[in-house]
């Protein structure tokens, strides 16, 4: 560990040639063989799961209702949250990555599944040094040749690789991460039976609408491929490190690119706090919430102003480097340039393998996302979602622009810990507004919205995580505000003047610039036009109503519309009940009469009409 402060690396050298791509590396996929017991072992694990969850939550909440179902609900999470974490941990590879990304969901996910999920971190076994000296060899030659020292224990083990640390013969400092023999292997096989899953996923009519599974696998498939060519991680570091070159509050390591091969990355040894350790944080004097915003702030400047950013943000790739007190002084400011609360400290990213370009489509709805956030456009918050490609087609636009007005104008400006604690009832009148919006579920989850939005959950966990009390409006506000071109500000600064600032001349060049009069001239015009049309409309208004002639047409309110698809529905529901009752009084007949056969039969086909009649009814 270092002691002495850090500070930013010279300028590398250019990076190497591109490394072979996602397409390439998939075509070498015919030379990897799959580990069928393992292949098995997944797939009984997921289906064994998928018959649990199913029964508690379909069968048993239909047939006795949610009083019972949630009896022991949380026992039974965590159990199979256990269950799962024993799993991975015991195969690592792609199951390590699925377990890292539900333990950081602490936003969304109960607690009994992400406390139990969170040790799988620290819980990744090991590979016996022997293997990993024989890979070192393979692709750098002589050990002894090559380092000074080199530990055999490693320090950190991950899903695809190890970490160990060793000493250069010119003296530095390094990490060498090493990847894990037949990882390759293993992955392929991950994947195969994660395809599988895929399909049964997408039998379920309630999934199915809202994310094309098999497409997502498929998008995550050609980026954890190019992870496993540790060539790619090599180049991400050296963009990295001149993205940051810069910045005085996020520090990247030093990539030594002699001792990197496609098996093997050498990095600088930066190792400090880990992120999610609060009391060490605590105890070196650096604020918990000054490290949420950096870190939130970072990842802002990451997708906006680069559109290219670290896609694995999870605890074991970040880290808090207490700087010392007399610092420079840029270094104890935060995102905003006003004081830290705490010590000066950097944020150190590490493991670059995973990482996301924006698309331009992407890109551009989030930052018509963040305007309509920054002023509160609900109107425009959907159009940015259609933009995303988040909504479902035929999603009812304007249930969804109401339910986003109200989400302003009772969550706007609270932070996590006054959202958590919102007193019930108000919870449940906001459920019960929108409740054929919850029901209906109109949004999905687009191929290349995929590692976004997981980084994005990621974040949010660890942000809340760090600091309780974190306010996602609050800290996502300013940023947002830089995004607005200069006339657009100017118009919603507008309805903020004050008498004082008429006296700027700034503000007055501003205010009477061509285009924001051009604006404030049609905006009056059409406000003059309604009033002079206002007393004709109303005269004519009252002339048909006084002849008989006004017709009024009278929409039904969501309320009413919800009662007559659940009227539909239990007609529908009833004529099943009806065909199942049938089939099982048959069933019956056969039975008693002697045809044992076709009896066993008959309940088979029964059972599996009448769990069919489930699923539909929980689908809708």
């Amino acid at each position: 560990m270092r002691t002495e402060e850090i500070e930013p690396s010279p300028a590398l050298p250019p990076a190497t040639p591109p490394s072979p791509s996602a397409e390439e590396l998939t075509t070498q996929l015919t030379g990897y063989e799959i580990d069928w017991l393992r292949y098995r072992r997944t797939l009984w694990f997921a289906g064994w799961l998928f018959a649990r969850v199913i029964f508690w939550e379909v069968i048993v909440r239909r047939l006795r209702g949610e009083k019972v179902a949630a009896r022991r609900r949380s026992q039974r999470l965590r159990n199979w949250a256990h269950e799962f974490r024993e799993l991975a941990a015991s195969m690592g590879g792609m199951m390590i990555k699925l377990g890292q990304f539900i333990s950081s969901r602490v936003d969304v996910l109960p607690p009994e599944i992400t406390q139990e999920l969170a040790t799988l971190q620290d819980e990744v076994p090991t590979v016996p040094f022997g293997f990993i000296r024989q890979t070192l060899e393979e692709d750098l030659g002589s050990l002894e040749e090559h380092f000074a020292s080199f530990d055999e224990v490693p320090v950190a083990a991950a899903s695809l690789g190890q970490a160990h640390r060793a000493r250069l013969p010119t003296g530095e400092q390094v990490v060498v991460k090493v990847q894990r023999p037949g990882i390759h292997n293993l992955v392929h096989t991950d994947l195969s039976a994660m395809s599988v899953v895929a399909g049964w996923a997408m039998k379920f009519p309630f999934i199915a609408h809202r994310a094309r599974i098999p497409d997502l696998l498929d998008e995550f498939s050609a980026v954890l491929w190019e992870e496993l060519d540790y060539a790619h991680e090599a180049d991400n570091a050296e963009t990295f490190a001149r993205m940051f070159a810069d910045n005085k509050g996020v520090y990247i390591p030093r990539l030594y690119r002699n001792f990197c091969t496609h098996h093997i990355v050498t990095l600088e040894d930066v190792t400090a706090i880990k992120i999610t350790d609060y009391m060490r944080i605590e105890a070196a004097g650096v604020n918990r919430r000054d490290v949420a915003r950096r870190l939130i702030s970072t990842y802002l400047w990451m997708v906006f102003a680069q559109h290219f950013f670290h896609a694995d943000p999870h605890p074991g790739n970040l880290f808090v480097y207490p700087m010392p007190r007399d610092a420079s002084p840029q270094s104890g400011l935060n995102h905003n340039g006003q004081p830290m609360l705490g010590r000066p400290f950097y944020l150190i990213f590490v493991d670059f393998g995973m990482v996301s370009r924006l698309t331009p489509q992407i890109e551009a709805g989030l930052r018509e996302t963040l305007i309509a956030l920054i002023t509160r456009d609900a109107h425009r918050l959907v159009q940015a979602y259609q933009q995303l490609g988040i909504l479902l087609p035929g999603a009812d636009l304007g249930r969804i622009e109401q339910a986003s007005r109200m989400v302003f104008d009772r969550l706007w400006g609270m932070n996590m810990s006054q959202i958590s604690n919102m007193q019930l009832a108000e919870m449940t009148e906001v459920g019960r507004e929108f409740a054929d919006l919850i029901f209906a579920m109109p949004f999905q989850v687009p191929q290349d919205f995929l590692y976004l939005a997981r980084c994005v959950g990621i974040l949010f966990g660890l942000c809340t995580g760090l600091d309780p009390q974190f306010d996602p409006w609050h800290e996502v506000a300013p940023f947002a505000a830089t995004l607005l071109d200069e006339d657009t500000r100017a118009r919603v600064g507008l309805f903020n003047l004050k008498p004082r600032d008429l006296l700027d001349p700034q503000t007055l060049r501003v205010l009477f610039s061509r285009e924001n009069v051009e604006w404030l001239a049609d905006t009056g015009f059409d406000l003059v036009r309604r009033a002079v049309q206002l007393p004709v409309l109303a005269d004519d208004v009252l002339r048909r109503a006084d002849r008989g002639e006004l017709t009024v047409r009278a929409t039904p309110t969501p309320e009413l519309e919800r009662q007559f698809d659940r009227l539909e529905s239990a007609i529908h529901e009833l004529a099943a009940a009806v065909m199942v009752a049938g089939f099982a009084i048959g069933t019956v007949v056969l039975y008693t009469s002697g045809e044992r056969t076709l009896g066993a039969i008959g309940f088979v086909f029964t059972g599996l009409m009448f769990v069919r009649v489930l699923l539909v009814h929980r689908s809708r």
